[in-house]
């Protein structure tokens, strides 16, 4: 029997690996589960919410981003 440290060594080495393993066993049990266009919508979702998470992490000021984004005066 492997012992944490054995684990976490294993989980370190192919965290790429583990990590796209379960992403593809998540989306595929989702496209089974609710189809295709939901499951891709949730996705965009996720990537979203992954990207101006990450602009709070660098503490970047997300209305400017959303000023450029948007039309202009859609934020007044």
């Amino acid at each position: 029997m492997m012992n944490r440290e054995q684990i976490l060594e294993v989980f370190l080495k192919h965290y790429g690996k583990i990590i796209g393993i379960t992403l593809g066993l998540l989306i595929s049990i989702l496209i089974l589960t609710i189809g295709f266009i939901k499951t891709i919508f949730i996705s965009l979702c996720v990537y979203i919410g992954y990207f101006f998470g990450s602009k709070i992490d660098k503490k970047e000021n997300i209305w400017e981003l959303l000023d450029r984004i948007l039309p202009p005066g859609s934020l007044k």
